[in-house]
């Protein structure tokens, strides 16, 4: 097998190879509305418009779903002191920042990070430094405002870097979005679910690869979040013992439509005493703390959508 080169789309086979026939027609149908009921409009409106028109939608039809009882849960969870109209406040804002990002996704390539005036970029020093040793890095990040920025700031500094992102079950869908992304600077994905491999590959040559490692992962170890055990994903600490590379926390916060500050943190290089397994739990312990500090600095940014906490978090906190 090749080396991924920038006009490579990588997809996991098994997501096709398991679609039946009327999954197939479906897939089509889904792509239609996606051109012609989301895509198109949003375009249309340019990135500021875009970016308030999915916010305010989002923010109207995101309470009738589902996932806004989960949001409310999560956020009681993590913010037991806080009353009732502040979690619905945060959940709303939440909403608002993930509609933020929809609206705003057909205009990524207008919102670079170096050239368009929208995205402030701090810690510049630590991503030459990285780019300049020549010996890769570990880059992990988590789900804050518009998530698609910060990759951008990276492989447009660094474009040896690897990414790695969450294949979409529709195959014609996903291929838009991956070219979109290659558009925008970013252009080498690795799939999770066959992305391990090329991560592995890009750190042996000295490249940086860049991750998330802020939602749940059932093969994980627990640390604690907010207080409250949850399944956390070792693999980008793994990485960086293995190749004895630094781990660099990387936010995004959203400034304004539109408009974001990407910051570099401190680089870390995790302690290697010998006993892999607390070695590990140190590493992804320092990971999520960071992870934490930065959603109770910007709360209604977070993805609180998903169950980053398995319901028995929940019950034994009396959360219902």
């Amino acid at each position: 097998m090749t080396e991924p080169t920038p006009a490579d789309y990588v997809r996991p086979k098994d997501i096709d190879n398991r679609a039946t026939f009327w999954q197939r027609v479906q897939w089509r149908l889904e792509t239609v509305a996606w051109d012609l009921v989301y895509w198109g409009p949003m375009k249309a409106l340019g990135p500021d418009k875009a970016s308030d028109f999915g916010g305010w939608l989002m923010r109207k039809i995101g309470p009738a779903l589902s996932q806004h009882k989960t949001m409310r849960r999560n956020l009681r969870l993590a913010f037991p002191d806080w009353d009732a109209g502040r979690i619905e406040e945060t959940a709303l804002a939440a909403w608002e920042s993930a509609g933020r990002t929809a609206g705003e996704m057909p205009h990524l390539p207008a919102i670079d990070p170096y050239t368009s005036g929208r995205v402030e970029v701090v810690g510049l020093d630590v991503l030459d430094a990285i780019r300049e040793s020549g010996n890769g890095a570990v880059f992990i990040s988590g789900h804050f405002a518009n998530w698609e920025i910060m990759p951008a700031a990276i492989t447009k500094r660094v474009p040896s870097a690897v990414m790695t992102y969450r294949a979409l079950n529709n195959p014609h869908i996903d291929k838009r979005i991956a070219d979109l992304r290659a558009a925008y600077g970013t252009q080498v994905n690795a799939p999770k679910g066959i992305g391990t491999r090329e991560l592995m590959r890009a750190l042996s040559r000295g490249a940086p690869v860049a991750l998330m490692n802020d939602q749940k992962f059932n093969e994980g170890i627990p640390v604690s979040f907010f207080g409250h055990a949850a399944m956390t994903a070792p693999g980008p600490t793994r990485m960086a013992l293995k190749y004895k590379v630094p781990i660099v926390p990387v936010s995004t916060v959203r400034t304004g439509p539109a408009r974001f500050r990407v910051e570099f943190h401190t680089p870390f290089v995790p302690e290697d005493t010998g006993h892999p397994e607390a070695d590990i739990r140190r590493a992804v312990e320092q990971i999520t703390a960071f992870i934490e500090a930065q959603v109770r600095a910007h709360p209604g940014q977070w993805f609180w959508q998903h169950r980053r906490w398995p319901k028995e978090a929940w019950r034994d906190a009396g959360v219902s």
